[in-house]
């Protein structure tokens, strides 16, 4: 950054303390704060085609006007005038709001250009701009800002214009040559022009992909910065497993691995012999398999000399991962313990005993595995379930329980491969992006609210069959706000419905842990026949004879959420189905059931979900973390987002960058950004 660049702004010709102050509110007191603000779009007043422009597309014509203006006047200083303007062949309807005024500038036969919102239905734009004759060679992009005060676009772009001339060519550019050169990149001064005042479309283009690059390329520093420094920070134990035992072990499952299961065993097992504390999220749809690679995980490290443990949110939860576990490590003389808040008193302290002398190779459990005196004589692998159920610090505490052991976290939440590189970019990431073979699809049809007793009929010869029944409702109770179904109601209604022939349950979030347990495990054993629910169900729970579900509202879950309760059916042998019961009012929201009814595959969904609502509703905005942006969109410039990270991992590895000239600025930024220490970005 230039000695120039850092001027305060109040330099510039017709900034007093009024316009000074605004532009502080905005963040800017310097020359640089002001040449790196960046317009939030580009008003593009090139003329376009009528025919082929979308709905609701920002559009500029050149037209006749071919009848008189009229006039409706709304209230104090609020009218919407009215004209037909002919374009081309088109004759269309031009929309003014409290602009009456024009009413005596505008006449029959006169040519005007205007520019505004396109409503196709209507054959009608909007105008945002007007001016009389027709398209002169005025500028066809004009970048549109987010002001704060009185200030106004024209004004804010002389200030730019300004400031530009003053610090342009000075301001350092922190690229190094050789990216620019290898990605034709402009240089920093040019892409400023670019951005601020482009001569045509393309020049935009270029301009926004320099500075997409390079603000992804900073952050993708930053995660590998940290992810450097803690490697070297928090040295681990470096797990010299028996390979021999471990191929053994494999071959007594009672399946073949998937490609990817193998794949993530690899890559788990490579960082469990590195000296530094492994630090791995494992993702995978639910049905994946990721429960065996975590056998596989904890008993290499028990071949080892090691102890294993595994957290999971519910008591249930832990129960199923015991049981799982038991079949497959306890023949070949693994000594596993289940520790849940139901553990009794006595049994708890000889547990404890065994645990801390050694005598325990596999602690299962819930939080209770957190507790002060659960103490392990030599921790080397901690595993966690579903770990965005757990809080930060829980997951913490579990960890510092040994000498640095190696961490994996697991989640069945198919989170797009965008996303998770960089809200999880100071972890590595390992993704079972494969089904077992032989799993049957489930079948996912949409139907309107009023067939719900159709559905219930569908349901009812799945229960005649022996089989059992999820359905899924938004809300607990009726609510005043909320037209939905309700958990209560509907538990009430199918009660009635089936009376003595059927078991109906309910669950939802007001139950108490064991009350909820309790219903769980009533349906997990059979002894329910349908559960009635809210999204408690959600996560976790693995009932092999559930083949029906009903999502009641559909429309009001979104997508990655209704994959997950989804993926409480199907998860035995036989076909499962699940009905979307919904009546969207939106585009979004029929695209959601078209695309559930689409396809099974998780991480599709999850990057259709990312597509429809943003990164910021996908993970819920301030859980998560993601940084905010100037330029880069984490959608749709996923693809350079991968090349910055791969670029961000060469410069870490790389010997030359932390000695050459051309890479002081990328170190600079690290070390003012606090990576270099270890600190998190938040």
């Amino acid at each position: 950054m230039s000695d120039q660049s850092l001027q305060p702004v109040t330099i510039l010709k017709g900034i007093g303390s009024e316009t000074q102050n605004s532009l502080a509110e905005m963040g800017i007191t310097t020359l640089h704060d002001l040449v790196m603000k960046f317009p939030y779009r580009h008003e593009d007043f090139r003329l376009k085609n009528i025919a082929e422009t979308p709905h609701n597309e920002r559009i500029t014509v050149e037209g006749r006007v071919d009848s008189e203006p009229s006039v409706l006047f709304l209230g104090k200083n609020k009218s919407r005038m009215q004209i037909r303007l002919l374009v081309g062949p088109h004759l269309i309807k031009v929309v003014f709001f409290n602009q009456a005024y024009l009413k005596t500038k505008i006449s029959i036969g006169q040519i005007i250009t205007v520019t505004g919102k396109w409503d196709r239905g209507r054959q009608a734009i909007s105008v945002s701009n007007y001016s009389p004759g027709p398209k002169t060679d005025q500028v066809d992009f004009e970048p549109m800002y987010s002001l704060k005060g009185n200030l106004k676009q024209k004004t804010f772009r002389k200030f730019m214009r300004q400031a530009l001339h003053e610090v342009g060519p000075s301001l350092q550019d922190c690229l190094p040559n050789h990216i620019r050169e290898t990605y034709k990149l402009m240089p920093m001064n040019e892409a400023l022009e670019g951005v601020h005042f482009p001569i045509d479309a393309e020049h935009v283009k270029q301009a926004r992909r320099r500075f997409v690059y390079e603000e992804l390329l900073l952050f993708q520093l930053k995660m590998q910065a940290i992810k450097k420094v803690r490697k070297e920070q928090n040295r681990g134990i470096s797990i010299t497993y028996d390979v021999q035992q471990l191929k053994s072990m494999i071959s007594t499952l009672p399946y073949e691995l998937t490609g990817a299961q193998k794949r993530v065993v690899n890559e788990i097992c490579k960082d469990l012999k590195e000296p530094h504390r492994m630090n791995r999220l494992l993702q995978g749809d639910v049905g994946s398999g990721k429960t065996v690679v975590a056998a596989i995980s904890l008993y290499a490290v028990i071949t080892a000399g090691y102890q294993g443990a595994l957290m999971a949110p519910t008591e249930i939860l832990a129960e199923q991962h015991a049981a799982s576990l038991h079949e497959w490590l306890a023949p070949l003389g693994i000594r596993i313990a289940l520790l849940t808040g139901s553990t009794k008193v006595k049994a708890r302290r000889i547990l404890l005993e065994q645990l801390v002398a050694g005598e325990i190779d596999l602690l299962i459990g819930t939080h209770a595995l957190i507790q002060p005196d659960v103490e392990f004589k030599h921790l080397g692998l901690v595993i966690t379930d579903e770990q965005h159920r757990f809080g930060v610090d829980q997951r913490r505490v579990l960890r510092d329980k040994g000498m640095s052991p190696d961490v994996l976290f697991m989640t069945a939440t198919p989170i797009p491969r965008t996303l998770a590189i960089t809200a999880f970019g100071e972890m590595d990431v390992s993704i079972i992006d494969e089904m077992p073979a032989g799993r049957k699809e489930i079948e996912t049809h949409w139907v309107k609210k009023e067939l719900f007793n159709q559905a219930i009929k569908r349901m009812e010869s799945e229960l005649k069959a022996g089989k059992q029944a999820y359905v899924i409702c938004p809300l607990i109770e009726e609510s005043e706000k909320l037209d939905v179904q309700n958990a209560v109601d509907v538990f009430e209604q199918l009660s009635s419905i089936f009376h003595s022939k059927y078991q109906v349950g309910l669950m939802h979030g007001r139950l108490h842990s064991d009350e909820k347990d309790e219903v769980m495990r009533s349906f997990s054993e059979g002894q329910v026949q349908v559960l009635v629910s809210t999204t408690v169900v959600e996560v976790g729970v693995n009932v092999p004879n559930a083949t029906f579900m009903v999502i009641y509202d559909a429309e009001r879950f979104g997508l990655a959420q209704l994959h997950q309760l989804r993926g409480r059916v199907g998860r035995g042998s036989d076909q499962s189905y699940c009905i979307l019961l919904a009546d969207p009012k939106t585009e979004e929201g029929k695209e959601r059931m078209i695309s559930m009814t689409e396809t099974n595959d998780g991480f599709r969904l999850a990057e259709k979900d990312l597509e429809l609502r943003g990164p910021g509703d996908f993970f819920g905005r301030k859980q998560s973390g993601l940084p905010e942006f100037k330029m880069a969109d984490l959608v749709h410039d996923y693809r350079a987002l991968e090349t910055a990270r791969q670029d961000a991992e060469k410069f870490m590895a790389s010997a030359e960058f932390w000695v050459s000239d051309e890479t002081k600025c990328l170190r600079d930024y690290l070390q003012q950004s606090g990576a270099l220490d270890g600190n998190r970005i938040d």
